[in-house]
């Protein structure tokens, strides 16, 4: 050990939601922490140029649509004139405000903050590299929150104009065209964003279907709002080569519906998913198991293979989620301090912050029908909700599946405006047990949208009266 070395109880490697989360709660546990961040600021990807600067901008986003479609009922605005900079600089300055209220709390609890990045050396050891410089610190215990990072596409050239998630929130100047390949969630925001602020958006998905992996049910209506709204949505497509030209990003394409010929884009976003850190942090020094796609495996605690070290968040494996990465954090920080605590959730939602959202928890139909599981299904369509009528998006639909054998709550879906936060009330019956009847004799106020998931509960249960479910005929005698 170098006499640069310095003893920790408790390293935290990466200050993301999840790493922050857990040196705080450790410190509360009147723990010796010591928080590892390569980046200048708290919060990681998710606040820094992630979750809280995407969804800035996808505000204004809304702001601009809600204008738009207010015509539809008699108001009109002038077109929306857009100043980049100043929108970045209102997206950064919230970004600020909550980077420097992670540090306040980091010095109330008498954290140390080290900035560097850090690779372990062995299993009690991590050498930290920040400005040039070269330091080590001997910790007891360990916490790995190191995340993930975009993933690069083999043989995209290296111009300023081929953007990856980070680089599309910098909206130093809006581009006539805009390519985005990757019809996951990431991609699909940042099209979101583009279109509302006058870009001509193209999006292209190797799949056959835009979010793989979401209920179709659900994809349905967003397919529909943005096939009248982008300029092209190519599905089963991919990219077969990018040439970056004097005029743009040329682009060519392969697969059944593929355009002819090359297309030029000012701008081109990849997001074609994240890749976990796993390989970057010098795992193996330590004896950790590193799996080919980048993983570290723990167990309910959030121990890695060996008993003093944990991991959490997007480096143990999927859903890649902020809010699942907190869980883990705590958890792990408890562990660490000698409580007896556990990762079991029984569900995590996932949203889509599109235009319209979409938000599911638990099992998904397909899922459930792949599994051969036998459910109920109850789906209330927001045609039928005065509130979606009000706030003229009626394209809308909650559905709510029901475990047939036990008749709890197995998964839900939503999709329309606020389906992210509608989406934690069928997160928390599912964690409850609920079944149909729990959540249908639950009063939910009216008009509102939180009540379409009562009714879609009595849509399963055989009691809705804001639907007219014929009955099935019995047959004759």
């Amino acid at each position: 050990m170098s006499a640069a070395a310095r003893r920790r109880q408790l390293v935290v490697l990466g200050a993301g939601p999840g790493g922050y989360t857990a040196a705080f709660r450790a410190a509360d546990l009147g723990m010796n922490v010591t928080l590892v961040e390569r980046w200048p600021e708290l919060g990681g990807v998710c606040l820094n140029v992630g979750c809280i600067p995407s969804k800035a901008l996808l505000h204004a986003a809304r702001v601009v649509e809600e204008a738009r479609d207010a015509r539809e009922f008699g108001i009109e605005f002038g077109r929306a004139r857009v100043d980049p900079r100043k929108l970045t600089a209102w997206k950064d300055r919230i970004v600020g405000q909550l980077t420097k209220g992670l540090a306040d709390l980091a010095k109330r609890r008498g954290i140390d903050v080290v900035t560097g990045a850090g690779r372990l050396t062995s299993a009690h050891t991590l050498k930290l590299e920040h400005a040039g410089r070269t330091s080590e610190l001997e910790f007891e215990q360990c916490i790995i929150a190191a995340g993930s990072e975009p993933i690069r596409m083999p043989g995209v050239p290296d111009d300023p104009r081929i953007m990856d998630s980070t680089g599309a929130l910098e909206l130093d100047e809006l581009p006539e065209r805009l390519l985005v390949v990757g019809g996951g969630i990431i991609g699909l925001e940042m099209a979101t964003v583009y279109e509302a602020l006058g870009v001509a958006v193209s999006v292209v998905e190797l799949t056959e279907t835009l979010i793989p992996g979401c209920d179709r049910d659900l994809v349905k209506p967003l397919e529909k709002r943005i096939g009248k709204r982008y300029e092209a949505i190519m599905l089963g497509i991919r990219v077969t080569d990018m040439e970056a030209a004097a005029d743009g990003i040329t682009v060519r394409f392969a697969g059944a519906a593929a355009p002819a010929e090359a297309q030029t884009y000012d701008r081109v976003l990849v997001a074609v998913g994240r890749r976990p850190n796993g390989g970057r942090i010098g795992a193996e020094n330590a004896g950790l198991a590193v799996d080919e796609r980048g993983f570290i495996g723990v167990d309910k605690q959030m121990r890695t293979s060996l008993h003093h070290i944990y991991a959490i968040g997007d480096i143990v494996g999927p859903p890649l989620l902020a809010h699942k990465a907190t869980h883990e954090g705590k958890v792990a920080a408890e562990v660490a301090a000698g409580l007896k605590s556990y990762f079991d959730a029984r569900a995590v939602p996932s949203v889509a912050y599109t235009d319209p959202e979409i938000a599911w928890v638990g099992s998904s139909e397909d899922e459930a029908k792949a599994g051969g599981v036998a459910y109920r299904k109850g789906v209330f369509p927001w045609a039928a909700s005065g509130r979606s009528l009000t706030l003229g998006r009626s394209e809308g639909l909650t559905k709510l599946l029901f475990e047939e054998s036990t008749g709890r709550l197995l998964g839900a879906g939503i999709v329309g405006p606020n389906a992210g936060e509608l989406i934690a009330e069928a997160t928390l019956a599912i964690e409850m047990g609920c079944n149909a009847e729990d959540i249908g004799l639950t009063v939910h106020a009216h008009p509102t949208l939180s009540e379409t998931v009562a009714f879609a509960a009595e849509t399963a249960a055989g009691t809705i009266t804001d639907l007219y479910i014929p009955k099935p005929r019995k047959p004759a005698a």
